[in-house]
């Protein structure tokens, strides 16, 4: 039933974090969430606070490195194979990671932003994650020695013990001196109005909205989900375990994303 939906063609995908659980990266409430500690930080108290800005940039410059090293997995690589065969019109991930991208496919709205850039909160400038990176790697010799934890989140936040943290030094924006953030979406802030729109109206064309990966349980995805069934537009949902949006969709599979899509490819045929 679902590769009937998809042959079908103008499907817009709507990814969450459960698509790159394969590729390594923990999600945040099926089992790997599970295992995970510490919330993730809220905007407000990564801007109003300096000590926050360094606990989040110290766990953060270690799980980037996770992040950076995460490859495509078959779920990614599917999606593109997808796009690349003409039946997806349009991908809306809320992960950070990049992963779909890496994987070939085009003009994916990153819902909440990407690890890979730089924000600085006062001049605006936008800069790269690598360069960053190689700033705090100069400015913290010897650092990682005194890391301690290895459990990485979604967002890249690893787990580090107080002394790493406190040890930890940041650096500011080179333009201005003003405070930098990793231009994602934290968890407090909204998602500018203007990609809402542009993802309202992608949903709104779907000939079927398939989600992938995500238990809709913020608003922030599950708005898409509602968004479709009041349009009419079928709503397809693939992730392991139940989900918010279960009760609009018209097929609902609970099944790991890298074999079913693998499976979905094999039916649609070449």
């Amino acid at each position: 039933m679902l590769a009937d939906l998809v042959s079908d063609g103008e499907v817009v995908v709507l990814s969450g974090a459960g698509l790159s659980t394969e590729s390594g990266i923990p999600d945040y409430r099926g089992e790997t969430g599970r295992l995970r500690r510490a919330e993730p930080m809220t905007y407000q108290e990564f801007t109003a606070s300096a000590a926050a800005r360094r606990r989040y940039w110290a766990r953060s410059h270690l799980g980037w490195r996770h992040i950076a090293a995460a490859r495509p997995n078959a779920g990614h690589r599917a999606v593109a194979e997808l796009q690349g065969r003409g039946l997806v019109a349009g991908i809306i991930t809320q992960n950070v990671d990049g992963l779909q991208q890496a994987a070939g496919a085009d003009g994916v709205v990153e819902l909440h932003g990407a690890l890979d850039r730089v924000l600085c909160l006062s001049c605006g400038q936008r800069t790269p994650r690598g360069r960053l990176d190689a700033r705090l790697r100069a400015a913290n010799p010897g650092w990682d020695a005194r890391a301690a934890g290895t459990r990485v989140n979604p967002d890249g936040d690893a787990a580090l013990g107080d002394e790493a943290v406190e040890a930890f030094r940041v650096v500011d924006c080179e333009r201005c001196g003003g405070a930098l953030k990793p231009d994602v979406i934290f968890f407090g802030e909204n998602v500018p109005p203007a990609r809402v729109r542009d993802c309202y109206a992608l949903t709104e064309r779907a000939g079927a909205l398939l989600v992938l990966g995500s238990s809709l349980t913020v608003l922030s995805g599950y708005r898409f989900v509602r968004h479709a069934a009041r349009h009419g537009v079928p709503v397809a949902i693939v992730n392991r375990g139940t989900t918010r949006g279960d009760e609009h969709a018209l097929i609902t599979m609970d099944a790991p994303l890298g074999a079913t899509l693998e499976a979905l490819l094999a039916e649609l045929g070449p």
